[in-house]
C-alpha cells in the first residue's frame, strides 16, 4: 500500500515539506513548492467558482510552461479530472479529444 491516499495528498505533503526548494525551473524561471501551493489553490478555487461538479473534466492544452504543472495541480485540489490536450492537435483532433473526453473546462495559454 501506499502512503498517501491520492495525488493530491502527495502534493499538499510535498507543498508544506518542500516549500523554499525549487518545484520547477523553465525557461530561466524558478517556481517554489510555495508559490506552486499558492497558485494551484488559486486557480482551482477559481474553477470551483464556475460552478462545475465534483469529478467535472477540465482540459488543459498548453506547452511546456511554468503554467501547466499550476494548472494541473490546481485542477486536481479542486477534485477535478485533467484531460491533457497537445497545443499542435488541428482543429479536428482537438474536436474529437475534447467531445470524446466531456471536458466541461479548458484551460489554455494565449
Amino acid at each position: 500500500t501506499s502512503q498517501y491516499t491520492s495525488l493530491t495528498a502527495l502534493l499538499e505533503e510535498s507543498f508544506q515539506r518542500y516549500a523554499t526548494r525549487d518545484a520547477y525551473l523553465c525557461m530561466g524561471q524558478r517556481l517554489s513548492y510555495r508559490d506552486l501551493n499558492l497558485f494551484s489553490a488559486r486557480i482551482g478555487a477559481w474553477l470551483q467558482s464556475r460552478g462545475l461538479a465534483p469529478g467535472a473534466r477540465v482540459a488543459v492544452m498548453m506547452p511546456n510552461v511554468l503554467h501547466y504543472p499550476v494548472c494541473v495541480a490546481g485542477i486536481l485540489r479542486a477534485g477535478y479530472t485533467v484531460v491533457n490536450v497537445n497545443p499542435l492537435y488541428t482543429p479536428r483532433e482537438l474536436e474529437h479529444q475534447l467531445s470524446d473526453s466531456g471536458a466541461e473546462a479548458i484551460v489554455i495559454l494565449e
